[in-house]
């Protein structure tokens, strides 16, 4: 996947971006990156889901208009918050 990005000039390395597990009713790690609509993917383990995720970010970035996205996300602080209703 790596080879892809090179390809198309695109800077990978020390980007972070934000993801969020959550383990589901059948034990399923559900993985979800907020950057991008409709990026999310699972993994019976944390380790899948992540490397998952990472799959499903790569094949996003092959879009042109998805990797102006990246090269805009600069965040100066991100935090997940959970609350009780």
């Amino acid at each position: 996947m790596k080879e892809r990005f090179r390809k198309q000039n695109i800077k990978t390395t020390g980007k972070q971006l934000p993801v969020v597990i959550e383990k589901d009713a059948d034990g399923f790690y559900v993985v979800e990156c907020p950057v991008f609509d409709g990026c999310y993917s699972q993994g019976k383990t944390l380790d899948e889901a992540v490397k998952n995720i990472r799959e499903v970010i790569a094949l996003i970035l092959e879009e042109k208009n998805e990797r102006e996205v990246l090269r805009e996300y600069l965040p100066q602080e991100f935090s997940l918050h959970t609350i009780t209703i």
